[in-house]
């Protein structure tokens, strides 16, 4: 069983990040993301997983990551928020670490400012980023996403 500072680890640009393991739903390889019409400029589209319509948060925008077109080798994280579930283009998910609480950071000292990441680890080479996908969104982006997907709320 999962605990709750267990995290799936994935890569974007050869940097790492993470998500708390019990937010993650699965992971599908990478299909066609449908435009998703006002939506916020965080969100590339839409994909429908067996008959769900899931939006797909374009997560290099948000950290200031260079642009790429998506490729065959991408993959989607499956996660929920508080609010919906979310897709996550990333380049690869590399597994997942198994920690004690007292290895992960507070990140204030680290990547301070960043109301997204909750928290951080250091690994022998390198950082993972740990991402809180319930403060991904500002309220303004999560009005219009509602919007755009005809939510009420």
């Amino acid at each position: 069983m999962a605990k709750s500072n267990d995290l799936v680890v994935f890569t974007l640009d050869e940097q790492r990040y993470a998500l708390r393991v019990s937010s993650v739903q699965r992971v599908i390889r990478a299909v066609e993301i449908i435009p998703l019409p006002k939506a916020p400029e965080i969100v590339l589209g839409m994909v429908n997983v067996q008959g769900r319509i899931i939006p797909v948060f374009n997560i290099r925008k948000r950290f200031r990551l260079p642009e790429r077109e998506l490729e065959l080798s991408d993959q989607i994280v499956l996660a929920r928020t508080s609010r919906r579930t979310v897709g996550l283009v990333v380049d690869a998910v590399s597994g997942v670490l198994e920690l004690s609480e007292s290895e992960i950071l507070s990140p204030d000292d680290i990547v301070p400012e960043t109301e997204y990441v909750e928290g951080v680890v250091k690994l022998k080479d390198g950082l993972v980023l740990i991402h809180d996908l319930n403060r991904f969104l500002s309220l303004d982006e999560e009005r219009t996403l509602d919007a755009s997907l005809n939510i009420d709320g």
